[in-house]
């Protein structure tokens, strides 16, 4: 017992030696005053919002569409053949009302236009190659490129209508 004691004081000695005797250096404290930034960056507004919630009304995108009528009202047959092409083909990776594997699409056409919508669906390989927003899409979600369904333009067109229903 009198071993371990006398163990015991020499190690807490120890300790008690070895935090002390360092020159602390001086912290820095609070204070009101700015201080001016070391370098300053110049970010576009685009580069601050990602690309699924970047709006873009005007590309059209890469593809065979290159015009799209959208009627006033919503073509009520359309959206269920569009709706049930959506559910067997793209619900692997896109979920109606959130992200997922892909964007969701909820909303999409008020940040795209309807021609750059059907472009991605009937053409996503050379969408990702030569148009910047799909480039950026494709980073965004991890490098998770979107797969070719190899869909008819009837079909891509059914899509859009049922994309219109999503808010």
């Amino acid at each position: 017992m009198n071993t371990t004691l006398k163990l015991m004081s020499i190690l807490f000695a120890t300790i008690l030696i070895s935090c002390g005797g360092k020159d602390d250096k001086k912290k820095e404290g609070f204070s009101y005053e700015k201080k001016a930034p070391t370098e300053t960056t110049v970010q576009t507004k685009t580069e601050n919002i990602p690309a699924s919630k970047r709006v873009d009304l005007k590309t059209k995108g890469v593809g065979p569409i290159t015009s799209v009528n959208l009627n006033s009202e919503i073509d009520q047959e359309m959206v269920v053949h569009g709706e049930d092409v959506f559910k067997k083909m793209c619900t692997a990776c896109h979920r109606a009302d959130k992200k997922f594997i892909g964007p969701a699409p909820n909303g999409i056409l008020e940040r795209r236009s309807p021609e750059w919508v059907m472009n991605m669906i009937l053409n996503p390989e050379e969408m990702v190659q030569k148009d910047q927003l799909a480039k950026d899409l494709l980073i965004e979600f991890n490098g998770s490129p979107m797969a070719n369904q190899s869909l008819s333009q009837e079909d891509a067109r059914a899509i859009l209508e049922y994309f219109r229903t999503l808010k």
